[in-house]
């Protein structure tokens, strides 16, 4: 299951998606976790210190490795130099599994020990100075968006992503990539106003999105989270001394959370479980071909030179594999 967290910057989103993985990981499902935000703070917020945050290896700097290894022999991309953030899989392309092993993991994630399980933690990596002038950080999440494209996660496996601050996912079709989008909100007029811009954007493309309030301190915050969002709103925090110890470094065990946010954070597996049953594989693989289209003609051919609209396979289309089928690309049924 694909889920994001997103939100306006220093709405708490990091936090609650680090509090999240973590309460995945105790279940022992396959969990990945992706750190797309242009401030990287998920590792630190997951117990890395600064310096081994810092060393974590950078999807974008492995964007060949990537391109190489999901291009697998498909006959429809020429190159690996020819593969855009968008580029959908086809017939001969290599897809992803949450919990397997392969080239993309070992040279982009790393085992991270939590008190009652492991999760993979991979980032999208820092805007640098050499980035300054010649690139936009839509190049830094095309990496995770490439991977998004690729993957075939089931019922049980989690990917969870901590998406840039604000609405840039827009600029691509990565909003559409997620089972669950968490849209974190505090309970004032900015803290909502992300939620009204994503709301608009998404509503052509069957988003299912639900608002998460954050630093909610009495009734009357929680009032108007309700007025502002509806039925949107699924679930709210509040104030934690267990969040406020690991923010100093110095976070006890997992299972000491307060009995409520463990509560809210089951109230959040509930909705992510809840909505496999609406999956659509059909609806998600045409969504990406739009995307690819659009991008190819915006900018994309201009850049490889190619015709990038060659590169979709009409007859193919992604679906979940039963665990002991491989993960070669299979075309849809007809």
């Amino acid at each position: 299951m694909k889920i994001a967290f997103v939100g306006k910057g220093g709405s708490g989103k990091t936090t609650l998606s680090s509090l999240f993985i973590r309460h995945l990981a105790t279940t022992h499902a396959p969990v990945v976790a992706v750190d797309a935000d242009i401030n990287q703070h998920l590792g630190v917020a997951l117990g890395l210190d600064e310096a081994e945050a810092a060393a974590l290896p950078a999807m974008g700097a492995h964007l060949p490795l990537i391109k190489d290894y999901l291009r697998g022999t498909n006959p429809r991309i020429a190159s690996a130099e020819t593969m855009i953030k968008t580029t959908p899989p086809g017939e001969g392309s290599r897809l992803l599994r949450l919990g397997e092993d392969n080239p993309v993991y070992q040279a982009c994630a790393r085992t991270l020990p939590l008190d009652n399980g492991s999760v993979r933690l991979m980032a999208t990596g820092p805007f640098t100075e050499s980035d300054l002038g010649v690139a936009c950080y839509h190049s830094k999440v095309g990496a995770i968006e490439l991977c998004l494209n690729h993957l075939v996660d089931g019922r049980g496996e989690f990917i969870v992503v901590d998406m840039t601050a604000g609405s840039d996912s827009f600029a691509s079709g990565l909003f559409t990539r997620f089972d669950m989008t968490f849209l974190v909100a505090e309970p004032t007029r900015k803290g909502v106003s992300v939620y009204r811009q994503y709301k608009e954007y998404a509503r052509d493309f069957d988003v299912a999105l639900r608002v998460v309030g954050n630093k909610v301190q009495g009734p009357d915050d929680l009032d108007f989270l309700r007025a502002e969002v509806g039925d949107d709103l699924l679930v709210a925090f509040g104030h934690s001394d267990w969040v406020r110890a690991m923010e100093k470094g110095r976070a006890p065990r997992f299972e000491e959370l307060e009995e409520t946010n463990r509560e809210a954070l089951r109230t959040l597996q509930g909705a992510v479980d809840a909505s496999y049953e609406r999956r659509d594989w059909q609806r998600y693989t045409r969504q990406m071909v739009h995307f690819h289209l659009k991008n190819a003609q915006s900018w994309g051919n201009a850049k490889t030179g190619a015709d990038l609209a060659a590169q979709v396979d009409p007859a193919f289309g992604l679906r979940e594999f039963a665990p002991e089928e491989s993960s070669a690309a299979t075309p849809a049924p007809a």
